[in-house]
C-alpha cells in the first residue's frame, strides 16, 4: 500500500466510523503534511487530528484508528529488543512461568511509576509473548489480547498497585481511584498492540470496521460501556444547547401566518404597485405538552437516563412536561427535574428511584400502560404528545393494547422511540410491529438518531 492509497484509506476509516471528514479537510491535511513532512510520526498524528478532529470526542476514534494505519511498531517490535536485553537468559526469554512473573513484575513496576512509554512498550510484549494463538483455522485471529490478559492476571496487578501506593502515602480512595485508571490504560494498551498484530495480517480495513468504536455520537446505547457514559453526558449538554437554539429560531420564525394577500397588495400602492413589504395573518402560537413514559429495565437502562436528559434538558420547547418511569409498573418522577436543578444529579436520583417501577422485577409493557391509564390519565389532553422509550420486549405477557389504544385516543400525537436495531423487532419476545400499528416506533440508538428526532419533536 502506497502512503496516498495510505491516507486515502485512513480518512474513509474515519468517516466510516462516523467522523464528517470533507473533501477540502482532506486537502487541508495533504497541504499541512506536505508543508512539516512525514519525519515524525507524532508530528505526522498532530496534523492530522489538527485538520481532521472537530470535536474531542472525537479523539479517541481517531487516535485508535491512526494507530491501525500508522503504526508505532511493526512486527514485534519492542518485543526483539527486549529478547536481546535477556539473550542468555531463558527464564524471560519464553513463554513460561519465570517469563511470566518477570514481565508481571516489570508491567508493576511500570504502573507504580506511571511510565506510559515503558507500559507500551510491555504492552507489545505481553502480547507477543503470551497473545499468541498460533495454528487457528483460516479466517480465525492469531493474536488474542484477551488471552495476554488473563495470563498477566490484571486483577492481581491491580491490588498489587494498590498496596503499591497505600506504602507509598496514597489513601485507599485515591489508590483505587488511581490504580484502577492506570491498570485500564495498560489493558487498552494491550488491546490496541492485539489490534496492530491483526491488522497486520488481515488488513486495517478489516480491523477497523470490526473493532474500532465509532465516534460517542455513533456509538449504541445498548453498547455503551461505564467510561462511554461519561462521554456521553458530556456531549448531551452542548448537543442540548444546540438543539435548543435551533428549535428557538424555528419557532421564532414560523410565527408569522400566511401571507395576507388583500394587505399586501394595498401596501404596495405606496411604492407604485411593488411589494417591498409583505403583510401576513396573526399566527396563533401553540406550544405542545410532553408526557414521557420510560422503560428503566436493565436491558435499555442507558438510553432511557440519557434520552430523558437531553428531553429535560429541552423543556423550555414544551408547555409542560411530566415524566413516568416502569419496569412492571409506573412511577411518576416529574418532580425530580426541579427548575435550575444539576442534571446529573437528577438522574442520580431517578436511577435510585426507579426500583420503586417494579414489582415483579421483569418488564411488562401491558400492566404498566393498564397501571398508567388508571392513575395518571389526566396527564393526557388534546394538545399531549406522548413519547414511550423502550425496546418493546415485555416477556410474553399481555401486551393491554386497549389502554395503549385509550392513550393514543387521548392526545394529539404519539411516538416511540425503540433502541434496538430494526432487524431484531418481533424477533423472541419483542412486540415492536403489535406496538408499532398503534404508536409509530422509530429506530433510535445513538446520539446522532435521538438528535434527529428531537429536532422534529418539537
Amino acid at each position: 500500500m502506497s502512503l496516498l492509497d495510505r491516507h486515502i484509506a485512513f480518512l474513509e476509516a474515519l468517516r466510516g466510523a462516523g467522523m464528517p471528514v470533507s473533501l477540502s479537510e482532506d486537502l487541508d491535511a495533504v497541504t499541512a503534511l506536505g508543508a512539516v513532512g512525514w519525519s515524525s510520526r507524532t508530528t505526522v498524528r498532530d496534523v492530522y487530528a489538527a485538520t481532521v478532529v472537530k470535536r474531542q470526542s472525537q479523539r479517541l476514534t481517531f487516535d485508535a484508528l491512526f494507530e491501525l494505519y500508522f503504526p508505532r511498531l511493526i512486527g514485534d517490535g519492542a518485543q526483539k529488543v527486549t529478547s536481546e536485553r535477556a539473550e542468555g537468559d531463558l527464564s524471560t526469554s519464553a513463554d513460561n512461568a519465570g517469563a511470566l512473573a518477570a514481565l508481571q513484575e516489570e508491567v508493576l513496576a511500570a504502573l507504580e511509576a506511571d511510565d506510559v512509554d515503558r507500559l507500551r512498550e510491555l504492552a507489545a510484549e505481553a502480547v507477543g509473548r503470551f497473545g499468541a494463538m498460533p495454528g487457528r483455522g483460516p479466517g480465525l485471529s492469531s493474536w488474542s489480547s484477551y488471552t495476554a490478559l488473563r495470563r498477566l492476571s490484571t486483577d492481581e496487578l491491580t491490588a498489587k498497585l494498590i498496596d503499591g501506593l497505600r506504602r507509598h502515602g496514597w489513601s485507599e480512595e485515591e489508590a483505587e481511584r488511581v490504580a484502577s485508571r492506570r491498570t485500564g490504560s495498560y489493558v487498552a494498551m494491550v488491546e490496541a498492540d492485539a489490534r496492530r498484530r491483526i491488522a497486520e495480517e488481515k488488513g486495517p480495513d478489516h480491523i477497523a470496521q470490526v473493532t474500532v468504536r465509532p465516534t460517542i455520537d455513533r456509538l449504541d446505547f445498548l453498547q455503551m460501556r461505564r467510561a462511554d457514559l461519561d462521554d456521553l453526558r458530556r456531549e448531551l449538554y452542548p448537543l442540548a444547547r444546540r438543539l435548543a437554539t435551533r428549535l428557538a429560531r424555528e419557532q421564532r420564525s414560523r410565527r408569522r401566518g400566511p401571507l395576507d394577500f388583500r394587505r399586501t397588495v394595498r401596501a404596495s400602492m405606496a411604492t407604485g404597485g411593488v411589494p417591498i413589504q409583505t403583510h401576513h395573518r396573526p399566527r396563533r402560537p401553540h406550544r405542545s405538552e410532553l408526557v414521557v413514559l420510560c422503560d428503566v429495565s436493565g436491558s435499555v437502562a442507558n438510553f432511557a437516563t440519557f434520552t430523558l436528559m437531553l428531553v429535560f434538558a429541552l423543556r423550555e420547547v414544551f408547555t409542560k412536561v411530566r415524566a413516568f418511569t416502569f419496569v412492571d409498573d409506573i412511577t411518576e418522577v416529574t418532580d425530580q427535574f426541579r427548575p435550575g436543578a444539576d442534571l446529573v444529579d437528577v438522574m442520580t436520583g431517578l436511577v435510585a428511584s426507579s426500583a420503586h417501577a417494579a414489582r415483579m422485577g421483569r418488564t411488562n409493557y401491558g400492566r404498566a400502560f393498564s397501571r398508567f391509564v388508571e392513575s395518571h390519565a389526566d396527564a393526557l389532553t388534546p394538545k399531549t404528545s406522548l413519547l414511550i422509550l423502550g425496546d418493546a420486549r415485555s416477556n410474553y405477557a399481555d401486551l393491554s393494547m386497549p389502554a395503549l389504544r385509550e392513550m393514543v385516543d387521548r392526545t394529539r400525537h404519539q411516538w416511540w422511540l425503540n433502541p434496538e436495531v430494526r432487524r431484531q423487532w418481533d424477533t423472541g419476545d419483542s412486540v415492536a410491529s403489535r406496538y408499532g400499528a398503534l404508536v409509530p416506533m422509530v429506530e433510535c440508538r445513538n446520539l446522532t438518531q435521538l438528535a434527529e428526532f428531537v429536532k422534529d419533536l418539537a
